[in-house]
């Protein structure tokens, strides 16, 4: 079946878009309903200030907050964690101030994140767009960017585009609604209210990590690299390793800093290694290392074809794993799947997966993602160009084993902060639906 649609010469929008893709039948529906919403702005007549930060390599760390790309995600910053720091104090123009709109420039159609006042002060590299808007409430344009109208419009603009990078000129004619102001104000609380609850989140998990420290006697535990150490050549010939790195005080000090039983991770829970057997006409659930937030602890997935899927996709997902990303471990990539995906998923081969039950599973998560786990699993990386770890090395972690009363107590307060967070997504959701349902009224 063929689709095409016919324009007038009088509609052509310049010179510089005659490319037929412009043109899809899709973008033009979008264009007329936003039209036919009635009062609507350009987007180039609400921009006050539109500007990019400063490249990274330029800045020295210091102790104004940075926000780069990867905190750039639908609505809400993320930056739970990985957050660096600029020195010295960067023009008034160039900090943040609640109710800015940020933008990714690279990579075709861009995320897009809304300034809580949380993000007052903060500087953003050169490869974020930053846009203060007029006359609308900007929480509600950049729910309404996030949309389905929103981002339709975005992908129109990038069309032909040899090079994707969003400029002012990808913004100019971006057309968006002007609902009652009252309805802006209930968007504007809802995506208000999400913050809140990836705050709470947050903090629940952060009391969950304060307890098994505390409780293993590493609360205010440092460590530091020794300039120099004496290692016997039964210890290189034995671990197979003569990088110094790997030898490194600090990582035996951690497992002897806590006292009482501890175990191989392999003795406690059971890896998975049944591989699936893929379909090539079926749909999958697929899940790899880019969809494991590291800050948030949130997991996502795509929708893949079996003949699409990548050579390395064939761990079979049943609900409920504990997953360990083998790739840059020491970020904290450690997350619990839902019980919910048990039909159809599939995870790459780039993780190792663990079967094991509550409360022990949400406790190896904080602990894994914890100084204790993040030591070991760099000692097994250290002296590589590209870390990357084994499954073996994954089994042999030392894990220390307290009671299963405090296990609980971890596991209570983790299993709040994944319900907290799940209302994050609930709320965002709803203020997008709220957007199109007016819109397509």
């Amino acid at each position: 079946m063929i689709t095409y649609s016919i324009i007038q010469k009088s509609k052509l929008e310049g010179a510089l878009r005659l490319n037929a893709e412009y043109y899809q039948p899709e973008y033009l529906e979008v264009a007329k309903k936003i039209v036919d919403f009635g009062k609507y702005h350009y987007f180039g007549d609400l921009i006050e200030i539109f500007n990019s930060g400063k490249n990274w390599s330029q800045i020295e760390r210091g102790n104004i907050k940075f926000l780069r790309t990867q905190h750039i995600r639908d609505i809400l910053i993320r930056d739970e964690e990985d957050l660096t720091f600029c020195d010295g104090m960067p023009a008034q123009h160039f900090l943040l101030k609640e109710g800015d709109l940020l933008f990714t420039r690279v990579g075709g159609v861009s995320d897009s994140s809304i300034a809580s006042k949380k993000y007052e002060g903060h500087f953003y590299s050169d490869n974020i767009l930053r846009i203060r808007i007029k006359k609308l409430n900007s929480f509600f344009v950049s729910v309404f960017l996030n949309s389905y109208y929103g981002k339709s419009q975005l992908e129109r603009a990038m069309k032909g585009v040899a090079q994707p990078l969003i400029s002012r000129e990808n913004f100019e004619k971006l057309k968006i609604p002007q609902p009652k102001i009252e309805f802006q104000e209930e968007i504007e609380k809802l995506v208000l209210k999400a913050y809140d609850y990836r705050n709470q989140s947050l903090f629940l998990y952060s009391q969950a990590e304060n307890l098994l420290l505390e409780k293993l006697g590493l609360k205010d535990f440092k460590l530091k690299d020794d300039l120099s150490y004496i290692v016997n050549l039964s210890e290189i010939k034995f671990f197979h390793r003569a990088d110094a790195e790997y030898f490194q005080p600090k990582y035996s000090k951690i497992i002897h800093s806590f006292s009482g039983d501890k175990k191989p991770l392999k003795i406690i829970a059971r890896r998975k290694t049944k591989k699936i057997k893929i379909i090539k006409e079926k749909d999958y659930g697929y899940i790899e290392i880019s969809d494991v937030n590291v800050g948030s602890r949130e997991i996502s997935f795509n929708t893949v074809k079996g003949h699409e899927l990548p050579a390395n996709a064939k761990m079979r997902i049943d609900g409920g794993e504990l997953i360990i990303s083998k790739v840059r471990p020491t970020r904290g990539a450690v997350v619990i799947i839902p019980d919910s995906w048990n039909k159809n998923f599939i995870a790459s081969g780039a993780f190792s997966i663990f079967e094991i039950e509550s409360p022990l599973r949400e406790y190896l998560q904080v602990l894994l993602r914890s100084i204790i786990g993040k030591l070991q699993l760099e000692k097994s990386t250290t002296g590589t160009s590209y870390p990357i770890i084994k499954d073996r090395d994954v089994e042999n972690l030392l894990i220390p084993i307290l009671p299963k009363p405090i296990q609980q107590k971890i596991a209570d307060l983790v299993q709040k902060s994944h319900k907290t967070l799940s209302k994050t997504k609930i709320l965002l959701e709803e203020s997008k639906q709220k957007v199109e349902k007016l819109i397509e009224r």
